[in-house]
């Protein structure tokens, strides 16, 4: 998808600017160390879908790193602000909370005076009437580098954190080739388990249910929390548990979802044929109806 940046504006403590003069200091402190907290959204028809999760989450993520007032209370007019100025009614959204400017040293200091960004990007339609962002069904590679335990980093804070996923994603370039370009890595916990993609959810059906690996070591994204939400007042059982390799390589059907993707099927997974299926195209169209019915 060709993106076109000229004359985009982006929000900057308060203030729209420029995308080219869109920028934070060098000593601030989610450059420096990633210290800071994100959320990516998509804005259907104007309007930021599943707004109060994402806000919630965002809240949260801040109390974890240690700045439970870094969310201001205008955020909701700054993103409208940001998506009306670059006359956006479809788009994804990006918020950036940092802890801003401090000295350089690894302890942060107590008073913060975050830096906040909001960032937008010009989407298709979504809903009954939109088209998907991704070109095709994933191709999805498993990877050796293995997704951080919650014991050692929150599994369900959203921080600028994602060395993790560069580094599983950079597995894929290695493993590209002239015929195979996998575009989505598949990583285990430390116990070789399923967890997640690089930045989705995991989903799959085997014997007519649908499972998902259980919170835990995996990141608890907003889309996989509507997807279950959906699948509940369906016929077909539901489940989340710990799966390996060869659960998710034999199943029936499998996608992804994100904010972005919504719901992905998967077209092989490892090099094998997966594909999606009746579940998983119910589970698209009923996502493109709540997306219908509070965005347009």
């Amino acid at each position: 998808m060709t993106r076109d940046t000229d004359g985009v504006q982006y929000h900057v403590d308060g203030e729209l600017l420029p995308r080219e003069e869109a920028t934070v200091p060098v000593e601030d402190r989610g450059f420096r160390y990633g210290d800071a907290a994100f959320e990516t959204m998509r804005a259907y028809g104007g309007e930021v879908f599943e707004w109060n999760r994402h806000a919630a989450r965002l809240a949260r993520t801040c109390e974890t790193l240690g700045m439970p007032g870094a969310v201001p209370g205008d955020l909701p007019l700054r993103v409208a602000e940001t998506l009306d100025t670059n006359d956006l009614a479809d788009a994804r959204v990006r918020i950036s909370i940092t802890r801003g400017v401090q000295p350089g040293t690894l302890t942060p200091q107590e008073e913060v005076d975050p830096t906040v960004v909001v960032t937008v990007e010009a989407l298709p339609r979504g809903g009954l009437d939109g088209e998907d962002v991704w070109d095709g069904p994933a191709v999805v590679q498993s990877v050796r580098t293995r997704r951080v335990p919650d014991a050692s980093l929150p599994a369900d804070a959203k921080t600028h954190n994602y060395l993790n996923g560069v580094l599983a994603r950079l597995e894929l370039r290695r493993a590209a080739n002239d015929s195979y370009r996998p575009d989505e890595a598949l990583l285990r916990d430390v116990e070789g388990r399923v967890a997640e993609g690089a930045t989705s959810n995991l989903f799959f059906v085997a014997d007519g249910t649908l499972r998902t690996p259980e919170a835990g070591d995996l990141f608890p994204g907003v889309t996989r929390e509507v997807v279950l939400e959906l699948a509940e007042d369906e016929p077909f059982p539901v489940e989340t548990g710990a799966y390996d390799l060869d659960d998710v390589r034999d199943a029936d059907e499998a996608f992804l979802t994100s904010s972005t993707w919504e719901v992905r099927p998967i077209e092989s997974i490892d090099g094998i044929a997966v594909g999606g299926g009746p579940i998983t195209e119910l589970l698209r169209r009923l996502y493109d109806e709540r997306v219908e019915e509070r965005c347009y």
